[in-house]
C-alpha cells in the first residue's frame, strides 16, 4: 500500500475525528496564524515562457502537438486546473499557433477558468470530442505528424482519437512535459520553500503536543488542524512504535506509549507546489539501539545530500546513501533490515514526479531539479527511521529547503 492509498483509507477517519472531536485539538494548534501572506503565484508571463520551451522541445522531438487533460501539466502550462469528471476537458498545445481548448457544452463555467488561449471549442454529447480534436490538429498543421499524449490523459481519449484519425502517430509527451517541469524556476522554488516552511510549523506544533495514549489518528488530526490554522490544506501519516518500520505506515490501531518512536510524513500545497517532509523522533527517552539507528539514518541522509551535485547521476545519490546503511551491516541492496526503497523522488506540482534517485537512473543532475532526500532504515518487528527533507540542485550542489533534524529527541534544526 502506498502512502496516498494509506491516507485515503485513514484520512476519512482523521476527518471524522477532527470534526467530531475538534475540542480535543490543543489551543496551541488552534491558535496558529496563517503563513500565506506575500505568496507570489506563477505569472501568466512565466506560463507563456513555459509554452515556448515546450514548443522548442516538440520541435526537437518531432512532435506536432501535445494533448492534455486536467491535471498538473495542464496547470503548469496554462494555470487552469478544472476537473470535469468523465467529460473530456482538455487543451491541445501545438508546435505552432495558439493553444486550443476542448470544452463540454454542459460546462459553461470552464470558459471562466481559462486564462491562456482564446480558441475555445465546445463539443456536444451527440458528437463527442474526438472530431473536434482532430479538426484542431488539422487547423494547426499537425494532422500528419506525431502527437504527444500527456501521461495523465485517459486511455479513452487516446482510443477515441486514434479511431477518429487513424493516420496519426501517438507518442509519449514526457520529453516535453518532463523536459519543462523537471527544472524549476526561482518562482517555483519560492513556492516550494513556503510549503516546506508551513509544514515544519505544523509538525512542530503537533509534536509539541504528544501525549500518552493518543492514537495515530489523533496525531494526524492535529497536523491537519495545524495546516488549516496556517492557511493551507495538508495531511500527514502518523505511525508509532514497531509500525514505523513500514515505509507507508499501517492502518492498525495504535496508541502512543513511553519509549515509542514517532514517525510523521507528508506535506501541504502552496499554489499547487508541494512539500514532503518526514520526521522520526522519540516519545520519552531513547534506548541506545534507537539512538544508534537514528544516527545511522542521519548519516545516510547526509551522504545523499553530499552526492547530489550537478553532473552527478540520480543513481549515484542513491548509492551514496545505501552504502552507509550496507556498510553498517544491513541489506545488502534493497533487503530488510535496511533501505527497502529508492533514496528520493522528484517533487514539484506533484508530490512524486520525475525523476527518481534510484539504482539504474543515469539521469544527470542539473540546477533547478528538486528531490526528496529520504533514505530509510526499516527493521520489521522492531522499528524504522526515516528522515526526509527536500532539496534543490544549485550550481554549487544541493541545498535543503528545511533544516535537518539534529538528534532523535530534537526533530527540528
Amino acid at each position: 500500500m502506498n502512502r496516498r492509498t494509506f491516507l485515503a483509507v485513514a484520512g476519512a477517519g482523521v476527518t471524522r475525528m477532527a470534526t467530531a472531536q475538534s475540542s480535543t485539538i490543543p489551543d496551541a494548534i488552534r491558535n496558529l496564524r496563517p503563513m500565506t501572506d506575500g505568496i507570489q503565484p506563477i505569472t501568466v508571463g512565466e506560463r507563456q515562457q513555459r509554452i515556448e520551451k515546450a514548443r522548442r522541445l516538440m520541435r526537437e522531438n518531432k512532435i506536432g502537438a501535445v494533448i492534455m487533460e486536467s491535471g498538473s501539466s495542464m496547470f503548469y502550462f496554462t494555470g487552469t486546473r478544472l476537473n470535469m469528471g468523465d467529460n473530456m476537458f482538455g487543451v491541445v498545445l501545438p508546435v505552432t499557433g495558439e493553444p486550443a481548448w476542448i470544452v463540454p457544452a454542459t460546462q459553461a463555467r470552464a470558459h471562466k477558468a481559462i486564462d491562456i488561449g482564446t480558441d475555445i471549442r465546445t463539443w456536444f454529447d451527440s458528437d463527442g470530442p474526438y472530431k473536434l480534436i482532430a479538426q484542431i490538429l488539422k487547423d494547426r498543421g499537425a494532422s500528419g505528424g506525431r502527437i504527444g499524449m500527456e501521461e495523465r490523459t485517459r486511455f479513452a481519449v487516446f482510443d477515441g482519437l486514434r479511431k477518429e484519425a487513424p493516420s496519426l502517430e501517438f507518442v509519449s509527451a514526457d520529453p516535453v512535459t518532463a523536459g519543462c517541469r523537471t527544472i524549476k524556476s526561482s518562482a517555483e522554488i519560492a513556492l516550494m520553500q513556503r510549503a516546506n516552511d508551513i509544514t515544519i510549523a505544523a509538525y512542530r506544533a503537533a509534536l509539541a503536543n504528544l501525549r500518552e495514549g493518543m492514537t495515530q489518528r489523533d496525531l494526524s488530526a492535529n497536523i491537519a488542524a495545524a495546516y488549516s490554522a496556517l492557511g493551507v490544506q495538508g495531511e500527514a501519516m502518523a505511525v508509532f512504535g514497531k509500525y514505523t518500520a513500514y515505509p507507508h505506515g499501517s492502518i492498525q490501531p495504535q496508541k502512543l506509549r513511553e519509549g515509542d518512536l514517532v514517525l510523521i510524513d507528508d506535506g501541504c500545497s502552496v499554489d499547487g507546489y508541494q512539500s514532503d517532509i518526514t520526521r522520526t523522533t522519540i516519545f520519552g527517552k531513547p534506548t541506545a539501539r534507537q539512538r544508534e539507528i537514528w544516527n545511522l539514518e542521519r548519516k545516510a541522509q547526509d551522504a545523499a545530500l553530499a552526492a547530489a551535485k550537478p553532473g552527478g547521476t540520480c543513481e549515484s545519490v542513491d548509492a551514496a546513501a545505501r552504502k552507509v546503511i550496507t556498510d553498517f551491516g544491513f541489506g545488502p541492496d534493497y533487503k530488510v533490515p535496511g533501505l527497502p526503497h529508492r533514496t528520493g523522488h522528484g517533487i514539484g506540482l506533484d508530490i512524486h514526479e520525475w525523476t527518481y534517485l534510484v539504482r539504474g537512473n543515469k539521469t544527470r543532475l542539473q540546477p533547478g531539479m528538486c528531490f526528496s532526500d529520504e533514505p530509510m532504515i526499516a527493521i520489521y518487528g522492531e522499528f524504522g527511521v526515516r528522515l526526509e527533507d527536500c532539496m534543490y540542485i544549485t550550481e554549487d550542489g544541493a541545498r535543503m529547503f528545511t533544516k535537518q533534524s539534529p538528534a532523535i529527541d530534537q526533530p527540528f534544526g
